[in-house]
């Protein structure tokens, strides 16, 4: 099982990741994306699907046409975790 980050932690990976911040009320991050259209950000959501697939390790997330909003936590953790971080990054380099 994955270990839950403690809050020094949690808040010391929040400062390495660009535009993530914590989720009000739960142990969880999350971050908001635009694209140009429902293609860019379908094609956006497949890498990140495939990816989160391989890691088994998937996010929480809802598509409107060109917005994506992703939350993340490891449930069996109770929090975020090592899982979360890594996953943010992967994000984050796709975008």
């Amino acid at each position: 099982m994955t270990a839950k980050l403690t809050e020094k932690a949690r808040s010391a990976a929040l400062a390495t990741l660009q535009g993530w911040t914590e989720v009000a009320g739960r142990d969880a991050i999350g971050k908001s994306f635009k694209f140009a259209d429902f293609n860019q950000a379908w094609g956006f959501m497949t890498r990140v699907a495939l990816a989160a697939d391989k890691a088994d390790h998937h996010p929480e997330w809802s598509n409107v046409y060109n917005k994506v909003e992703i939350v993340l936590s490891t449930h069996d953790a109770g929090g975020v975790s090592e899982k979360d971080v890594a996953l943010a990054k992967f994000i984050d380099s796709i975008v």
